[in-house]
């Protein structure tokens, strides 16, 4: 008897191991939080488009505030036999680079500009709050008009017609004026004529819809003697995006836009990355299905510096 209890023992702990390890060998299941599920249901398929501009040392510029360069960093001290100061960091000898930058202005490319950029008691680009991150996106296409006008302004009709067809503009959104100025970019001069948007247009979109910003492509606001429009907006409290592109791949209504900037302390300027999010079956933009994002492909091309673009470039290696 001893036996046969000996053995029911050893089988009943064998049996309970092995449930445990089944327990322990299960994926547990991704929980249903509400914010994730949204995440799962429309953003990891819907598409997404970059309107932005990557800046680089020649990009068009304000005259006034002239160009950026860039530089290989270099050891800011000795490390030993790591690196002398003064030394190029290089991938065959210290495992990485880095790159330097001489930035004549936060106004450069594509950007957001804060109230502070013109007033000094509105916030600065550090002092937004992080409200800013996502919002409805709306896109008003003059491009037509500028074709006939180099200089047509965006006009209260021309966002009066825009909600004949797609409805009030929603409360917060970010709206951008289309003049497909960008499509030629960087062969583009800031100088006049360049397209632009109204006072009238401005004061409607903020006093009467109560948008978040605007946004356009060129590097100004508008054409007028003093600039208007901006003065308006940053003696309001008011932001824009400048220097947006891209918007020609975009729906005028249903999408969203995902907001980023850098957020240097006191900044009147923000380098900015706008993303457009659109619909699932939207013909442009790509999906997070279609390029999750890690691992990042690896390209045939190495990186190196190339002097006389005064910047790292990727080239076959010879």
């Amino acid at each position: 008897m001893r036996r046969k209890y000996g053995i029911i023992g050893v089988v009943v702990v064998a049996a309970i191991s092995v449930a445990f390890l089944a327990m322990g060998s299960k994926t547990p299941k991704t929980k249903d939080y509400d914010l994730w599920k949204v995440y799962q249901d429309y953003f990891v398929n819907a598409k997404y488009i970059d309107l932005t501009h990557a800046f680089t040392p020649d990009i068009p510029v304000w005259p006034g505030f002239g160009h950026a360069k860039f530089y290989p960093t270099k050891a800011g001290k000795d490390l030993g036999d790591y690196a002398k100061k003064g030394e190029v960091f290089t991938y065959e000898k210290h495992g990485f680079v880095a790159t330097a930058y001489w930035l004549p202005t936060d106004q450069y490319g594509t950007q957001l500009d804060p109230p502070a950029h013109w007033d000094a008691y509105y916030p600065t680009i550090d002092e937004l709050p992080a409200t800013y991150a996502i919002r409805p996106l709306v896109v008003i296409d003059i491009s037509e008009k500028v074709k006939k006008n180099p200089g047509y302004h965006l006009s209260v009709d021309d966002i009066k017609e825009w909600e004949a067809r797609h409805g009030r503009i929603p409360e917060g959104a970010v709206v951008m004026v289309r003049s497909d100025w960008s499509k030629k970019w960087p062969n583009v001069k800031p100088e006049k004529p360049f397209p632009g948007v109204s006072l009238d247009a401005l004061k409607f979109l903020h006093e009467q819809r109560h948008i978040l910003f605007h946004g356009h492509e060129p590097l100004d606001t508008d054409t007028t003697p003093t600039l208007e429009g901006e003065y308006w907006l940053m003696h309001h409290g008011y932001c824009q995006a400048e220097g947006v592109t891209n918007l020609w791949q975009v729906p005028e209504a249903g999408c969203l836009i995902a907001i980023g900037y850098a957020k240097p302390k006191g900044g009147t300027g923000g380098f900015a990355r706008y993303i457009a999010i659109c619909p699932p079956d939207w013909k442009y933009g790509v999906s997070i299905k279609d390029m999750p994002g890690a691992p990042l492909p690896k390209f045939d091309e190495p990186l190196v510096w190339d002097d006389q673009v005064g910047m790292r470039v990727r080239k076959p290696k010879k």
